[in-house]
């Protein structure tokens, strides 16, 4: 029986789509006149996978463009292909193939890209594994996901001691200071032994795993198993990514925004520059000026890093070809935004989205200018609504409650078994916001981040923006440790702008003259750094165990 829910659920499928390939057309990536092409795309697609996908597409528009840039030198697309031909025969003559689970542990560089394209090509499974991980992580992720083989640099061998022996390690970048056993397998080895013939094509793609930050624990895993090129576009939709130029990623690959960049970028024929295995705020904005690039991926505390730098270093570089600063994957302050602006112009694009319900919605220039502090509007293919603890709709203005979202990026539940909640076929964020009257969404914090002090409901997310503002402070964290009056009281921790010292009086009365009497910290403390994860989260429970 085909229900009222079912038709309105096909309609909505089917006007996404369309509105997918208005958008895809508008920005070049769908020819109706190459209609052969638009078909082998979507037929690699469902061999492959995505990521080979889009380099197989790279290949038959421009062999010999430039596709990949890093410390070792430039490889072209075509150079990509053979390479990973290469590496795909090399793996399945070692036994790996489409029942393989293969553990990538990289940097950014060469060697992740070609790991990523020569599993596409066997259609062996991927997981992506965090270089900020511990080594017991690392371990209960490679059990849980049945890991079978691990690709990794030379730096991470000493963090693979609680992995079993028999799972083989196969290197992808050695530097002469890791000083590891020349003995040892590396995909070099592999690519220089075989053919750079196209492998026989795998049954079906063999799927992705992006794994949770893992702030409060061992991190999940969130498959990407299906992909349509179509979903692209939820990208493309609000952020005018070029196209034929250059795009600097200092995002990490093993998360979703460098990854989904290194995509699209290659998608729209620019050359990725790939120059910095560790982020380094100058480094980065050398590479923006000597490529010319027209791009630059981020995560929200490498762009405060490359903001705080000395403004004579900033302004003396020539970024006049910087067209799109691509921000994601924690907040980002209403401060940042606008320091951006003053030094760049208007273009930072910030994505809101998380490892489960992917693409959630974009802010533009003019978003941010005009109201500061939101993160805009959800794209096409995209929906977002808030509810109440109750799972009743709100629809008011200002009014706070759950973001669910829903994107055909959306992942169907953790490797694990377990799901996060659904209503109405959307997914829950875990973040906890508002839309104001113009329909722009706004983040007040993470669910589980909500401090109750007094009776009183606090989000740290308000205080930190509010203290992050102050031109005494580099960095800020509010957290919430154990009152005997209060239930919780909230503590500040401050990193302090370079030759600066903050009282920690002034700071709560600036607080208290700014919000509630209730969101003032009582606590106070000055830290020299505060710990976060590679992609930039913070790690709140270290801030919880210190005294």
């Amino acid at each position: 029986m085909i229900t009222a829910e079912t038709v309105r659920r096909v309609t909505r499928a089917t006007a996404d789509a369309a509105a997918a390939v208005g958008v895809l057309r508008r920005r070049g990536m769908f020819d109706p006149r190459r209609p052969g092409e638009v078909i082998r795309s979507l037929r690699d697609a469902s061999i492959y996978g995505p990521f080979t996908t889009v380099l197989a597409h790279a290949v038959r528009r421009d062999p010999h463009a430039p596709a990949l840039v890093d410390e070792r030198g430039t490889l072209t697309f075509g150079d990509l292909d053979a390479r990973s031909n290469a590496l795909a025969r090399g793996l399945a003559g070692a036994g790996f193939g489409a029942d393989t689970v293969l553990g990538v542990l990289c940097r950014d560089h060469r060697g992740m890209a070609l790991s990523l394209l020569a599993a596409g090509k066997l259609g062996a499974r991927v997981v992506l594994l965090n270089t900020g991980f511990a080594a017991p992580q690392l371990a209960d992720v490679a059990a849980r996901e049945g890991v079978g083989a691990v690709l990794l640099d030379g730096e991470f061998l000493g963090l693979l001691g609680a992995i079993p022996a028999t799972v083989p390690r196969l290197l992808t970048w050695v530097d002469p200071a890791d000083a590891v056993d020349t003995a040892m397998a590396t995909i070099d080895a592999l690519i220089a032994a075989n053919s750079a013939d196209a492998p026989p094509a795998p049954r079906r793609p063999g799927g992705l795993v992006i794994l949770t930050s893992g702030t409060t624990g061992t991190p999940k895993g969130a498959p990407r198993d299906k992909v349509s090129p179509l979903q692209s576009a939820q990208f493309l939709d609000r952020i005018p990514l070029p196209r034929d130029a250059a795009m600097v990623i200092a995002a990490p690959v093993f998360h979703g925004t460098g990854l989904s960049q290194l995509m699209l970028g290659w998608a729209l024929g620019n050359k990725v520059v790939l120059l910095q295995r560790k982020f380094d705020p100058r480094a980065t904005l050398e590479a923006v000026v000597e490529h010319r690039a027209a791009t630059l991926v981020v995560v929200p505390t490498m762009l405060q890093r490359i903001v705080d730098l000395d403004p004579e270093v900033v302004r003396s570089a020539d970024t006049s070809a910087l067209r799109v600063i691509f921000a994601a994957g924690s907040s980002l302050s209403p401060d940042l935004s606008t320091r951006t602006a003053d030094l760049f112009g208007d273009v930072l694009y910030n994505l809101y989205a998380s490892t489960e319900v992917a693409v959630a919605a974009v802010a533009t220039p003019r978003d941010m200018r005009e109201a500061p502090g939101t993160v805009g509007r959800p794209p096409v293919g995209c929906r977002v609504a808030i509810y109440d603890e109750n799972r009743r709709r709100i629809t008011q203005p200002g009014v706070v409650g759950t973001i669910f979202v829903s994107s055909g990026l959306s992942f169907a539940g953790y490797t694990d078994g377990r799901d996060k909640e659904t209503v109405d076929g959307l997914l829950s964020s875990g973040d906890v916001g508002h839309f104001d009257a113009e329909g722009r969404l706004f983040i007040d914090g993470r669910d589980d981040d909500m401090i109750v002090s007094g009776g009183e409901n606090v989000f740290p997310l308000e205080v930190e923006n509010l203290l992050i503002a102050r031109p005494d402070i580099l960095d800020v964290a509010v957290i919430g440790v154990a009152d005997p009056d209060f239930g919780k009281r909230l503590r500040a921790f401050i990193v302090p702008a370079p030759d600066a010292t903050p009282d920690p009086r002034d700071i709560k009365a600036y607080v208290k003259a700014n919000l509630a009497r209730h969101k003032v910290p009582r606590d106070v403390v000055l830290i020299d750094e505060l710990p976060r994860n590679a992609t930039g989260k913070l790690l709140r429970r270290a801030l919880e165990e210190l005294d």
